[in-house]
């Protein structure tokens, strides 16, 4: 039977001697709870690349008409010998539609390994990783809070710069049924075609004040509170320099070992479109199939690299933001 240890996280931590800086604190952890961070993270990515591809499946299966209907056309086209470029609006569609269910399974992902993670702080660097891993009730008690964040920061973020978006580009947009609602060059036109632009920027700057509330809720907090927690933590005078500072190179990560992933893995464009293909007779769905292949191989190694970094040192960062008197 295994004894687990809570860490009494609403505490504010002391320490009597000089701390390790954040990076190195989290290498640190990383190194000592490698066994436990790493099962975890081949579990979570596993679990989480399985339910992606299944749910692609799926989609692919509701959405067999409009590939079959793209089929058809191609072939009368071909018959009358006129060019047929295919209209990719009801696949779009059904993407925007579906997004949601991949998001979801995104952000529970990311929850858990947040807890993870932030387990492996609260038992210390220095600490020996303890044995057998937390009972499956505990894990579900930490994960539910962090989760409902993912989910409510993404209210608070997303919803300004998509209807930024929509609102220019039905007021700015090139119709060729309707005019433009709005004169190309006055001052109005000006405005309303550069507030996406500005809508992402205070995007930009919410997500960044609200960074550290999955470690917050992790904590033991409420999403509301985890969420304001972050807020006050970020929007000091050290808190926004050092949490721009941690996002700033693990988004590079990201974006970099995601591009690099996908590049790689584009020799499977091809097997996965002839196999495909072969296999139903739709070379429309046997393309797009292979269009998804490696992006969604990119995702799951660039999760599985930088996701466990990135919640560690997010989680390091919120415990010493929150302790007075610590160094960098």
């Amino acid at each position: 039977m295994t004894r687990t240890t809570r860490h009494d996280r609403t505490a504010t931590p002391t320490s009597d001697g000089p701390q390790r800086g954040v990076t190195a604190t989290t290498f640190a952890v990383l190194r000592r709870h490698r066994g436990t961070l790493g099962g975890a993270t081949i579990r979570v990515v596993g679990l989480s690349g399985l339910a992606a591809l299944l749910m692609t499946t799926a989609i692919f299966a509701l959405a067999w008409p409009l590939f079959t209907r793209m089929r058809n056309q191609r072939i009368w086209y071909h018959h009358v010998e006129d060019p047929y470029l295919h209209d990719p609006t009801g696949l779009a569609l059904v993407a925007l539609w579906t997004l949601p269910l991949f998001l979801l399974v995104l952000g529970t992902g990311s929850a858990a390994l947040q807890a993870v993670c932030s387990r492996a702080v609260a038992a210390g660097a220095d600490e020996e990783p303890s044995e057998g891993d937390p009972p499956r009730a505990a894990l579900s008690a930490q994960l539910r809070p962090v989760l409902a964040v993912y989910a409510l920061r993404g209210l608070i973020v997303w919803p300004l710069p998509l209807l930024a978006g929509v609102v220019a580009h039905r007021l700015t947009g090139y119709q060729l049924d309707t005019p433009e609602p709005l004169e190309r060059g006055s001052w109005a036109y000006t405005l309303v075609a550069a507030s996406p632009v500005a809508a992402a920027c205070a995007a930009v700057l919410l997500r960044l004040a609200l960074t550290l509330a999955p470690a917050a809720a992790a904590d033991g907090l409420g999403a509301r509170a985890a969420l304001r927690r972050s807020w006050s933590l970020t929007w000091t005078r050290a808190g926004a320099a050092r949490v721009l500072a941690l996002a700033l190179p693990l988004t590079v990560l990201a974006a970099g070992m995601l591009r690099l992933v996908v590049q790689l893995a584009l020799p499977l464009r091809p097997l996965v479109r002839d196999l495909l293909e072969q296999a139903t007779g739709n070379f429309f769905a046997a393309y797009y199939a292979g269009i998804l292949a490696p992006v969604l191989i990119g995702i799951l190694v660039t999760a599985a690299v930088v996701c466990p970094l990135s919640c560690t040192a997010f989680a390091v960062l919120h415990d010493r933001l929150r302790s007075p008197g610590t160094t960098s």
